[in-house]
């Protein structure tokens, strides 16, 4: 008898616990929710995924971009014509130092700067005396610095030979930088167990000053064909990740899709099950359409308006409903009866299925 019952199982109406649920995890909005919630969607794609590695680190300047001023002769400032943070051109004067050789007036030599630059330093001031041995200014050329990584030991050995990190500034929001790895530290920090990694950084517009604190996303490696999406669209905790996909039939409509990740980045996040290619996706006020309940508008509403007849409450169809009479035709006088399909297949694959297993026993009762 499992065989039967096994078939019974079959035939209950799956479709309306996917109406129910569908019904429980869609979110319908009108226009004035739309525009207030200010919802963006990103499409799910299948693309080259980045593995990385976080690590914390800073800006310095490239020790061969600085360079000191100073005096060939003792002497004195007396003149002064820059100050700390000015921009120089390479050859421009920055100061002039009378000597303290005899005359009337005494003689002066000009000091000018070796490099173009920031003045970084400036440790002197008019009037001041100055020795041949001593730094009076520094000025460091900031078009290209270093971004200092301070790696974990265990990840480090993960980072190839001229491998791309992904930087962001504080003190610059919204600007993505770009490096490129050059070489390790000299040694390891052993409190913090860190290596740093030290990466050249572009910096055309001297937007970044040393000191600066900086993010690394340290790509390990990459791999092709895999399906992700932005990381500002993943919801949930990690035992329950979810997203917002816009619905392909219903205007404003979104549901709620369970998702399995992989591998994250400091973008995109990887999707191993859950989304298909070019599912549009809720990135920007996806956190919102959590706390929106079943949002502005009934799924039902949202149906009947897209599809022209009306539905069931959950969103599903009516099935079996009485046919409304056509104009001016005579009126049944038997009304059908609603909802016989299934009872009726049921009853008869149940016969059927009864009769069959008496035909199998009769040949085991028949006398030989």
């Amino acid at each position: 008898m499992k065989t039967p019952l096994a078939l019974l199982l079959l035939l209950l109406p799956l479709g309306t616990t996917a109406a129910t649920d569908r019904a429980a995890n869609t979110v319908v909005l009108d226009d004035h929710a739309i525009k207030n919630l200010r919802l963006e969607t990103a499409l799910a794609e299948e693309t080259v995924f980045e593995d990385t590695v976080f690590a914390l680190g800073h800006i310095e300047p490239d020790p061969a971009r600085v360079a000191a001023v100073t005096s060939r002769i003792p002497g004195r400032i007396d003149r002064l014509a820059v100050t700390p943070g000015q921009t120089v051109r390479e050859g421009e004067e920055l100061a002039r130092v009378e000597s303290r050789l005899p005359g009337n007036p005494p003689p002066t030599i000009p000091l000018t700067a070796p490099i173009a630059g920031l003045v970084t330093q400036l440790d002197v001031r008019r009037g001041a005396p100055v020795e041949p041995d001593r730094t009076l200014l520094e000025i460091t050329d900031l078009r290209e610095v270093l971004a200092i990584a301070r790696v974990p030991q265990h990840a480090a050995g993960r980072i190839p030979p001229g491998a791309r990190a992904h930087i962001t500034v504080a003190a610059v929001p919204g600007v993505p930088f770009e490096g490129t790895f050059l070489r390790f530290g000299t040694a390891a920090d052993e409190t913090s167990g860190t290596l740093d990694a030290i990466f050249v950084l572009p910096n055309a517009d001297a937007r970044l000053r040393p000191g600066m604190r900086a993010e690394f996303a340290i790509v390990t490696a990459r791999r092709a064909n895999v399906l992700a999406i932005p990381r500002r669209a993943l919801q949930g905790d990690p035992a329950n990740r979810f997203v917002y996909v816009r619905d392909f039939d219903l205007k404003n409509a979104f549901l709620k899709s369970p998702v399995t990740t992989g591998a994250t980045n400091d973008r995109f996040v990887e999707i191993t099950s859950g989304l298909f290619p070019a599912d549009e996706v809720v990135t920007t006020g996806a956190y919102s359409l959590a706390f929106a309940g079943g949002g502005t508008i009934s799924l039902k509403e949202a149906l009947d308006a897209a599809h022209g007849h009306e539905h069931n409450p959950d969103g599903s169809e009516i099935t079996n409903a009485p046919a409304k009479p056509a104009p001016n035709a005579p009126a049944a006088t038997t009304p059908a009866a609603p909802g016989l399909f299934w009872p009726l297949t049921s009853a008869t694959l149940l016969v059927l299925l009864l009769l069959s297993l008496l035909r199998r026993r009769a040949p085991a009762n028949a006398p030989r």
